[in-house]
This record gives C-alpha cells, structure tokens and sequence, in this order.
C-alpha cells in the first residue's frame, strides 16, 4: 500500500499544559482546536491535558465548562465520543506565579500523571494568560526545573502580544532565554494558522510566474487592510492601554508584509524561512519624527451604526480615559531599504467599528503604457492588482484588462478570482489547529524568533515616540460603521494613489 504524501505523522506523547485554563482564549480557541486535531486522529497516541488557574475547582468541575465551550465554540459538530474520549484526560492544578509552592504542586502532578498516562516526559505548555503574567510564570517554570531537557522535549507558547514597545520586548526576550533555549519558545500569532497567509510563500515561490515580476521594476506600491466591524466592547481598559498599533501591527500586520516583501530562503526550514523574515523587517526605513508623523494616520470612532448595533463614541465606552489619546485606527506608509522594493511603498492600515470585516494583501503592478491605443477611444486603463483575501472569506484574485466585445477598442477591468473553498474541501477550523500541531511535532517555521520580534518593535517605535510627543494633536476621528477617516485616502492620494476599492 503507497504512503499518503499528504498525511500527518501523529506527534509524540506529552502533556499539554494550560495556564489560563478558564478563560476565553481556551474555550473559544484552544479546545475547540484540540477537538479538531482529535476528530482527525492528529493528537499523541498518549496524550493528557493540564489545566491551571488561579481558583480552584475539580477535575469534573473543569470537563463540564470545557465541554460547554466545545459546544458553543466548536467549528464543527460535536461528536460526543471523540470530546468525552478528549475531556477524559483532563485533569485541573491550582496554581499562582505569585505562590512558588504551588508550581512545585504542579511539578508534582506532573511527575506522577506521566507514570501514570505514560507521556514520556514531553510537556507543552501554553500561555493562555494576560501578558503580565508570562515573565512570572516562565521564571517558576525554570525555579521548579519543568522546563529542563532531559531526554524529553519543553516547549513554552506565548500569545500576542510580546512586549508594548521594544524595550519591553527586548526585556521579556532577555528573561525567557535566561531560563529556555531559542528553539523552546514559540510566539504565537494566530493570523499564520491561516491556509491564505501560509499560502503566500506558496504563491511567490512556487509559481515560476510571479517571482520574477517580485520587485521594484514591476510593482507600483503594496496595501494590507485588516478591518474589524467590532468595537472595543467590553475590552476598554486593556484597549486603552494598548491602541491599534501595538494591538495589530507587529504581529499581524508585519507577518503579513514578511511574507510579501521576504528574499526566497535557501530552503523551506524554520531557520532559513524566519531569518529572511528578520531581514526584511529589519530593513524597514526608520523615520524621523517629522516624517512619522507625515507617514501616519490615527485616529478614534465616534457613534455610529453597525448592523443592528448602536456603537457608542471610543472615549465614552466603559474604562476608557475620558480624554483618551488612544488610536482605534491606524494607517502608515512604510518603505524598505534593498534592492528588491527600493522606491515601492508599503501601506498598511488596521481599525475597529468599520464598515466591513476583511484581511487582504493587494499588490498593485505598474501601469501598461497607453502610447499604442493613442489613436482609439481608449484614455485610461483599469489598475492591475493581484489580490490575497485572507478574511472574511480566502481568496486569490487577479485583475487586469480585456476588450469589450464590439466594432472599437474599448477596453475594460476584469477580475479572476479563486476561491478555497469552491477548490478545496476542508473542514471549518479556528486556525489554531495547524500551529498547535506544529508546537507538538517541533516545527516552528509559523512562529516568530526573538530577532524577529524586535525588528518589528524598532519599526513601529518611531511612530509611538512621536504620537507620544505629539499628544492630541494629529488624532483624527470617523464614524463607527464607516471605511475609516478621511485623512487615510490622503495618505494616498498625496503619492497620487487611492486604496483598493472593496468589491
């Protein structure tokens, strides 16, 4: 019988550990994708699930929420014995960074689960905690020695953000390899789980077609949108500490442009494809304050409609600061230093309660000469744009321009458009199940390393130094359920450009 080409080999028995076991994050997205990866026989043939939080409850306690949230969360039919067979192996652990002797508590569990289940010592253990708690609970993990390699594989995955600004970065960094090793850490961003994004290498390398047209003398200018129709809701206080840039731009925003803008590695491993990443982050042109602020829009929503939802003004939603200079929106233009997009601007621009929920990378090729059509009815030409839909729904699109059936050249914009899911049959999934499994079988290819990171952070730090400089001034406003302020066009069409139009 021939081996299937595209079938997964099963990871190796460990335990998967879950700090944070109660919240959000594990019933909405964690469970639900180990539930997936168990429906498709991807999880360890011995294989157990530690939860922990802060307050206490019984093992029973933990399997009735857990199955409540596979009920409400999940992003397929529940089957009930494939989740009974996956809940049974849960078990909870009472524990706190802030008291040392419960992670030796933990330790312990532990020691005597893997006797008992026979995971051969491997453990994964998961962050699914607010950011402040990681450093803390890294720091316990190496006192109690769980993170140590002795013939049996640690990894630690860590959630967005990493780090508010590069000095925090550098610092969290600084503490976790104190205590792991590079090849132990896996940051997490769930917009690489996606099928499109991971595409996008696929597309570039892959297609004898695309690379050689990759660069400056082909390509006018490259947008990526990610834009949200929720507003912050109840997530004020976290929100306002935070902003749009931090929030989404040195994680997704900049997955996304490394793909797009990266040198083709030597080879397809984890260390070739993350070090040309690095590279093009770190080539980002670093402006000054002057020019960061010609090169930025941010802005606040104020009131407005969204579907059946009245959306209250950003600085009037509960734990946000009555005056409140915290960006709900932002829009940067961004060059890069190298041969290859010398001259090519980057624009990117992220924000909530808009009009529309979509992610896409729009690459836009250089206008054809008209000089041959100077004799016909023909005065302009549509844009050529290859577009990567990534949300709400993953396509890939190419437009380009056609004759109208008839006696005289008229020429028209016409669109090819593939659709995932017209082509291939997969099952809905979070988009954690392919990272998760990743983290069990040691492939970090989809996760960010520690240079990568901060590249990402030095690249947004002039904007927040000189926002921060800045104060109120600049702070543009748009009405919830709009495209976005009005300045953002300009950001545009001052280069004579316009954002692509969203059909």
């Amino acid at each position: 019988m021939t081996k299937d080409p595209q079938a997964k080999r099963k990871p190796e028995n460990c335990a998967f550990v879950i700090f944070g076991v109660t919240g959000d994050l594990t019933h909405r997205l964690v469970m639900p994708s180990l539930y997936n990866l168990a429906a498709e026989h991807l999880l360890p043939e011995k294989f157990c699930v530690v939860g922990v939080a802060r307050r206490g409850q019984s093992d029973n306690e933990l399997r009735d929420s857990l199955l409540k949230g596979l009920r409400q969360f999940a992003t397929r039919p529940v089957d009930d014995d494939i989740a009974k067979k996956l809940l049974e192996c849960v078990t909870f652990v009472e524990a706190d960074a802030k008291d040392p002797p419960s992670f030796d508590r933990l330790r312990e569990h532990l020691d005597s689960l893997e006797c008992a289940q026979d995971t051969g010592g491997n453990r994964l253990f998961y962050l699914a905690t607010p950011p402040a708690a990681f450093a803390p609970t890294a720091r316990e993990l190496g006192r109690t020695g769980m993170m140590k390699e002795n013939g049996a594989w640690r990894r630690l995955v860590i959630e967005k953000p990493f780090g508010t600004d590069l000095a925090s970065a550098r610092a969290l960094n600084g503490e976790l390899l104190k205590i792991m090793d590079e090849h132990q850490i896996y940051r997490i961003d769930h917009y690489l789980g996606k099928e499109t994004v991971q595409n996008i290498l696929v597309l570039r390398f892959a297609n004898g077609m695309f690379e050689p047209i990759w660069n400056r003398n082909h390509i006018d200018h490259i947008q990526i949108t990610v834009e949200e129709k929720l507003g912050v809701g109840h997530r004020g206080g976290f929100y306002d500490a935070t902003g749009a840039l931090r929030d989404m731009v040195p994680n997704h925003l900049f997955q996304l442009m490394s793909l797009v803008a990266m040198e083709p590695p030597a080879r397809f491993d984890a260390h070739s494809v993350r070090s040309e990443k690095a590279e093009i982050l770190t080539s980002i042109q670093r402006p000054s304050e002057e020019e960061a602020l010609k090169s930025s829009v941010r802005a606040q929503y104020l009131a407005g409609r969204i579907g059946d939802d009245e959306i209250p003004d950003y600085r009037k939603t509960e734990d946000v600061k009555p005056g409140s200079t915290t960006e709900t929106y932002v829009a940067l233009k961004l060059m890069i230093d190298n041969w290859r997009w010398a001259g090519v601007p980057f624009y990117l621009r992220t924000g909530k309660a808009l009009g529309h929920k979509r992610t896409e990378v729009a690459i836009k090729f250089k206008q054809a000469p008209l000089s041959m059509f100077s004799g016909t009815a023909v005065d302009r030409l549509s844009q050529n744009f290859l577009t990567i839909g990534i949300a709400p729904t993953e396509t890939i699109e190419l437009q380009f321009n056609a004759k109208i059936p008839g006696p005289s050249v008229t020429i028209d914009g016409v669109e090819m458009k593939f659709r995932y899911g017209d082509y291939f049959q997969a099952d809905p999934s979070t988009g954690y199940e392919t990272l998760i499994y990743d983290c069990m079988i040691g492939d970090n290819i989809l996760f960010q390393r520690a240079d990568g990171i901060e590249a990402g952070w030095e690249a947004v730090q002039p904007f927040l130094d000189a926002w921060k400089n800045a104060g109120s001034n600049g702070i543009e406003t748009y009405q919830a359920g709009s495209d976005g302020p009005a300045c953002a066009d300009e950001l545009l069409h001052r280069d004579g450009r316009s954002w692509r139009k969203f059909s």
